[in-house]
């Protein structure tokens, strides 16, 4: 837990849309860290340092939809410390700088694909591949970044009766954290039969845009339930799961820094982040059979 944070932009390119967007991606260095700052928020990096180590487990961040990679920015800082490298892809048309896409079912297409792309740019980083173990990496999703995870750990998504979505499966994916996934996209009774990966699955007591009822769905459909380790965070809401905001932008018209009366965003992430890695530890450090359970 005393590695230094190195972080750079690398980008993807998705040639069938005929775009490009960033991937952000953590990793451990031995340089030491400084301030850099990112929009409003400020992270402890060594930006551009060079990767020390390896080879380390690998695991994408699928952020929610509208939103951001570095609202994620501490539990990916605490998987770096940890001995990980985390990329965390910015999904065009559906961040918070362009949702042009995001009530759209192209978005259902694009999201599990581009999660797979940014996957293949960090595997072909000169410096970041060679450090990547290769036999396996791990999804966290938030959200819609959950609903990316279970479509790329082989789930059929459906936008209604006889509606299928054109999605592909990637082999790579050996565990999943779903972290109050938008799951609504998989109803029909086989849409999970192929998700054979552990997981990690969280759901918020009081979530009013993925309820409950969405994580119990997933744990009704994967074939082995043994293999999902469920949490329902207490008195936390959907926002929960994202970073603790810088304290100018916890206003009451700023929702996503709003949290229940009671609930404490700072002690909960610290929890968080040692579930995910006590999680991810066992997953791919260990053999599969030996997954922790919390």
């Amino acid at each position: 837990m005393n590695r230094f944070v190195g972080c750079r932009s690398l980008s993807a390119r998705d040639a069938m849309k005929d775009l490009s967007f960033p991937v952000l991606v953590m990793y451990p260095t031995h340089m030491p860290a400084e301030v850099v700052s990112m929009g409003p928020y400020s992270l402890e990096v060594a930006w551009n340092a060079p990767v020390h180590g390896g080879p380390f487990p690998f695991v994408l961040l699928s952020h929610g939809g509208g939103g951001t990679p570095l609202a994620y920015r501490t539990l990916a800082t605490h998987l770096v410390q940890s001995g990980y490298v985390v990329a965390m892809p910015e999904h065009p048309g559906d961040n918070r700088n362009d949702r042009s896409l995001t009530e759209a079912v192209e978005n259902l297409e694009r999201r599990p694909r581009h999660a797979r792309l940014a996957v293949d740019a960090v595997c072909a980083d000169a410096e970041l591949g060679p450090r990547l173990q290769r036999d396996g990496i791990a999804v966290i999703g938030h959200s819609m970044g959950g609903y990316t995870a279970l479509a790329l750990g082989g789930g059929q998504p459906w936008t209604g009766p006889g509606q299928r979505v054109e999605v592909t499966r990637d082999p790579r994916v050996k565990a999943l954290v779903l972290m109050a996934p938008a799951a609504c996209w998989f109803v029909p009774n086989d849409a999970l039969k192929d998700v054979s990966a552990p997981i990690l699955l969280l759901v918020a007591e009081h979530d009013r845009i993925a309820p409950r009822w969405q994580g119990q769905l997933v744990l009704d459909l994967v074939p082995d339930p043994g293999r999902v380790t469920f949490k329902v965070v207490e008195n936390a809401n959907h926002f929960s799961f994202l970073s603790p905001f810088p304290p100018e932008m916890r206003r009451p018209d700023f929702l996503p820094a709003i949290d229940p009366a009671g609930f404490d965003r700072e002690a909960f992430h610290c929890q968080l982040q040692r579930d995910v890695r006590e999680f991810l530890d066992a997953a791919l450090r260990q053999s599969p059979s030996s997954t922790a359970r919390l």
